[in-house]
């Protein structure tokens, strides 16, 4: 029998972009606009992605390296306040295997012409095969993603 872990851990990652809040919180809340930067690496293979967002909808992606294992996100959407802040859980599995459980928020503060993100995540990471350090690292490459569609999304208006 495997033995049994829990590992709580908080983080906090905050970025500024060159865009209004409404824009930013709209590139969380579409699923084109979405599906565009919440990836994996791009030598990944990805699955569709599925989101239903509005308070008590879901979010589904999952994806992996060709030769396994396939991580999968589940997404519930807990709370929504328009271009100010989303509140969701999700966990995490490599192939059927839970390995975490999380509440994330996402704030969208005014900066000049642009918008502060702040993203922080409480997370229980279970039985070793995940933790904080690992989760962060993937985060923060998604909040780059999500600054290189912004300014991509600029520069095709």
């Amino acid at each position: 029998m495997t033995e049994r872990s829990v590992t709580h851990a908080t983080f906090v990652i905050e970025r500024t972009y060159p865009a209004a809040p409404a824009r930013v919180f709209a590139a969380w809340a579409t699923p084109a606009a979405k599906g565009s930067w919440f990836v994996g690496p791009d030598e990944w293979q990805k699955s569709d992605h599925e989101l239903d967002f509005r308070v008590g909808g879901r979010e589904r992606v999952s994806g992996g390296p060709a030769a396994g294992p396939v991580h999968v996100y589940n997404g519930l959407y807990q709370d929504i306040v328009p271009n100010e802040r989303i509140i969701l859980s999700y966990d995490m599995h490599l192939d059927r295997t839970r390995i975490s459980v999380s509440l994330a928020t996402v704030e969208f503060k005014p900066a000049g012409a642009g918008t502060r993100l702040i993203y922080t995540e409480q997370g229980a990471f279970l039985d070793g095969y995940d933790d904080a350090g690992s989760r962060e690292h993937g985060t923060r490459g998604l909040l780059d993603n999500l600054g290189a569609a912004l300014k991509r999304e600029s520069a095709n208006a």
